[in-house]
């Protein structure tokens, strides 16, 4: 017999903790010779959103699996309903389960909507998954009578009797974290891929529109083991290890000892993604982070709102403030990635309100600053206040936010569209120099973007894939219709940008001339390949002709020089070193 656990995820670089973490439990929870001697087989696949679901539906048969559980979440739950309505067609004989967030607060409706599926795994799935193959073990063996009853014992299940009538059981106790296997202890088949850890569960606040909060019984995996594991990623050179703690320094003994273990095991490869939150954070595990090595960690950080009202009516934990104090705090060190998250058509936020949170986060000066959509999650306490917010969303996931009773259609639509300007020039990276200037050249840092999604609009670029080039010529474009008489300013200023990232092989048509200063080019590499002054680390033995190709000297309109070194990069925006040479004239 086989049980085939699947997973989609939304791209191939992700991972599917879930479905590894029931099949360890199940194999080390469940002593029986069927599993041991391969009788009764648990296999896992992962799939993409972006696969073909003519492709899974063939992949899926020609395993032949008896059973098929799905992991079901928002980002894949559409595409999940496609398939097992197909799959009872092609495999008559396989029954269908299904888990995971997106099933496991209306697990009865899902199965009078959808008569292919045989049971709902609901909340954490460990023990219930082994429980459900128990049963397929004693079916098996034939030594249960109804076909229905054993798995209607289950708890943490919704299932169907033999009349075909729905069954509905409570829900099991929180899993205990250290009963849980460590499932990656083969790391070949997460080549390429992001590593997903969790060594906490539950979480202690009570945000509305989080399913997290609705577990506040914060559960830790034992250090001692967490520790261990961690090597495991360290001795392998994994380059990410992203934790899934929904608020990794809940336990401020807990986070120093995970701290002041990756620090002194450091491999100078492995970083690590930690979602917290910075109002936590005090002097002791300040001092701490001041001293790792660049890009040793990344933070997530949910600030979500900077509106009062707001922040309390989602029943947010938040001293904004102290927030704002430790992210400045942690810039300072110039070590360590932040990624600073906001939500648009929270409760109590309009337009004006959410200029507000943008402009107040922009200015902490975030790597990243994340704008995402609110999405109205089943079972989560906004769930059951929609009517009274007056929220309108998708009926499709993942649900988002389609408008509010303080802000319209139109004014997600335009947020959507500084939405993926925001993405484009500011979250990439590649514009941080120009965007540093332009953005003064407006009243507030949303302004700029969203001037900037009207200009895409206005020529009909939102529709249009362009390249990084493009991007870099279309903004210059905007920028001389704004401000024309500075153009020769932020044509020289994207042009610096452009070169931090690479050393391009062809240049945009804005560029300046370089052809006046080939021949001083050519020297200064001469000199630097006698005797390096700036170039040092990697570029030993080369001769002129080869430094200038690996490395780069661009002269702009005021005559400035600089170099611009590859080999030596900046561990969080990956930008090249760059160093004024002098001032060279025509």
């Amino acid at each position: 017999m086989k049980f085939l656990l699947v997973a989609l995820n939304a791209k191939y670089i992700h991972s599917n903790p879930a479905i590894y973490s029931l099949k360890a439990y199940a194999k080390a929870h469940v002593r029986e010779p069927e599993l041991e001697d391969g009788r009764f087989q648990i296999e896992t696949q992962e799939y993409t959103i972006n696969n073909q679901p003519d492709e899974i539906l063939k992949d899926i048969f020609l395993r032949k699996p008896d059973v098929i559980g799905f992991s079901c979440y928002i980002w894949n739950f559409s595409y999940v309903l496609e398939l097992i309505r197909d799959l009872p067609k092609v495999l008559p004989h396989a029954e269908i389960w299904l888990g995971g967030p997106e099933v496991s607060y209306d697990a009865p409706e899902i199965l009078h909507r959808e008569p292919s599926v045989y049971g709902v795994m609901m909340g954490e799935g460990e023990e219930t998954f082994s429980e459900v193959v128990r049963c397929y073990l004693e079916h098996n063996r034939g030594n249960l009578n109804g076909r229905s009853s054993s798995f209607q014992a289950i708890d943490g299940t919704a299932v169907r009797d033999e009349e075909g009538n729905v069954v509905l059981n409570p829900r099991k106790t929180a899993v205990d974290m250290n009963s849980i296997p460590f499932f990656y202890k083969n790391l070949e088949d997460f080549e390429n891929r992001i590593i997903y850890y969790e060594s906490s569960r539950g979480c202690p606040f009570s945000c509305s529109y989080c399913l997290s909060s609705l577990d506040k019984s914060v559960r830790l995996r034992d250090s001692s083991l967490v520790l261990k594991e961690l090597d495991v990623f360290l001795e392998n050179r994994v380059p990410q290890v992203k934790f899934v703690d929904r608020t990794f320094n809940c336990s401020r003994k807990h986070t120093m000892e995970i701290w002041r273990h990756i620090i002194e095991h450091d491999n100078g490869v492995t970083n690590f993604h930690f979602e917290i939150s910075a109002d936590l954070l005090n002097e002791e595990e300040l001092e701490l982070m001041s001293h790792m090595r660049p890009g040793l960690i990344q933070l997530e950080i949910g600030v979500q709102s900077t509106n009062r009202s707001t922040i309390k009516e989602i029943r947010r934990t938040m001293d904004l403030e102290r927030l704002k104090e430790r992210v400045a705090k942690i810039n300072s060190f110039g070590n360590i990635h932040q990624h600073l998250d906001l939500i648009a058509g929270l409760p109590g936020e309009d337009y004006q309100s959410f200029r507000n949170s943008f402009n107040e986060v922009y200015e902490m000066k975030p790597e990243q600053l994340q704008l995402g959509f609110l999405k109205v999650l089943k079972g989560s306490y906004l769930w059951e206040k929609t009517g009274e917010y007056g929220v309108k969303f998708k009926e499709k996931a993942p649900y988002e936010v389609l408008s509010t009773r303080w802000i319209d259609y139109g004014g997600i639509l335009k947020l959507k569209a500084l939405e993926e300007m925001l993405e484009v020039y500011g979250n990439s990276g590649q514009f941080r120099t120009t965007l540093d200037k332009l953005h003064k050249e407006f009243e507030t840092p949303f302004d700029m973007f969203e001037a900037l999604a009207e200009y895409y609009d206005k020529q009909g670029y939102l529709r249009i894939s362009h390249s990084r080039m493009a991007r870099y010529e279309v903004l210059e474009e905007f920028i001389y219709s704004r401000v024309p008489e500075k153009r020769s300013l932020y044509r020289d200023l994207l042009v610096y940008d452009l070169y931090l990232r690479e050393n391009l092989k062809s240049r945009p048509v804005f560029a300046a001339d370089q052809e006046p200063y080939k021949d001083r080019v050519r020297a200064f590499f001469e000199e630097e390949a006698a005797a390096f002054r700036y170039l040092e680390e990697g570029y030993e033995g080369y001769e002129a002709r080869q430094l200038i190709k690996m490395a780069h000297v661009e002269v702009f309109r005021d005559g400035r020089a600089v170099l611009f070194d590859y080999k030596k990069r900046d561990a969080l925006s990956h930008n090249a070193a760059a160093y004024e040479i002098g001032v060279w004239r025509k």
